[in-house]
């Protein structure tokens, strides 16, 4: 399970994702969320599943591994699915004790579920296809307009990216742990509830301590190199937007636009 969790991961490529600038990218991506919780009919959820297919395959990451992505969350889907399941009245197809299973309900959940898959592909793109570096720089230009109000946006974005890159390697770390305590006879399927939690005391302390020492590596590090904050720093490469990204939100405007239409006819 832990080698499926796919959060921070980025693959180079030299792709047409890959070339476009983080701002469009993670502009773009909100405006795709909002399309997707707007969506209404099943045109508009075809649309949808279309365009993120393209996605992918535009990506070059391999399908399977952004597909990788959903799996994580299958349980949390499925209890989503089950509970609009019973939870909507409608034309009853089956009873179970006090539960009731509609039509609509079916339909309802099945299209909540889309959306969250959507979500976590798209979300998994934007990740693949951005390193942390470009995912600090784009987050700190968005938010520097907040700037004028107090918010350190440099500080925001450079916690935000540092907390996402380090998700695959606290998940290696655990991974090690985990083996390492199995090796020694730690048993941690057997028994009930509070033996299990109890079983993992000896994975969570070492990973704290892993966690805390690698925390306080990184801070040694940053101020070796005279880290001191986002006030007068400069940028080796400079984000700017190309004919490409201007391409690439025309292309998004026309397709929210698309999709809000088949969901007004659907």
């Amino acid at each position: 399970m832990l080698q499926d969790i796919m959060l921070g991961q980025f693959f180079p490529g030299k792709s047409i994702l890959h070339r476009l600038d983080p701002r469009t990218k993670i502009i773009s991506l909100f405006a795709l969320m909002i399309v997707i919780f707007a969506a209404e009919g099943w045109p508009a959820y075809s649309a949808l599943i279309i365009l993120t297919a393209g996605l992918i395959f535009v990506s070059k990451v391999p399908p399977l591994t952004v597909l990788k992505a959903v799996k994580p969350l299958t349980w949390i889907i499925l209890f989503t699915l089950l509970i609009h399941f019973v939870s909507h009245d409608g034309e009853v197809l089956a009873k179970f004790y006090v539960f009731k299973v509609t039509a609509e309900g079916i339909i309802y959940g099945v299209k909540i579920s889309l959306r969250l898959i959507l979500l976590i592909v798209l979300s998994s793109l934007l990740t693949f296809t951005t390193s942390p570096l470009q995912l600090t720089d784009a987050t700190e230009k968005l938010l520097s307009p907040l700037k004028k109000i107090g918010v350190p946006s440099h500080e925001l974005a450079m916690m935000m990216t540092i907390a996402i890159r380090f998700v695959p390697t606290l998940i290696e770390e655990t991974d090690k742990i985990i083996k390492a305590q199995k090796s020694r006879g730690l048993d941690f399927e057997s028994g009930g509830i509070i033996k299990r939690l109890r079983s993992m005391v000896p994975i969570l302390v070492p990973l704290f301590l892993s966690s805390f020492r690698r925390a306080d590596d990184l801070a040694m590090a940053m101020e070796a190199r005279c880290y001191r904050g986002g006030e007068g720093r400069t940028h080796m490469k400079e984000l700017r937007l190309k004919n490409l990204d201007y391409c690439a939100a025309v292309a998004v405007i026309v397709i929210c636009a698309a999709v809000g239409g088949l969901s007004y006819a659907g």
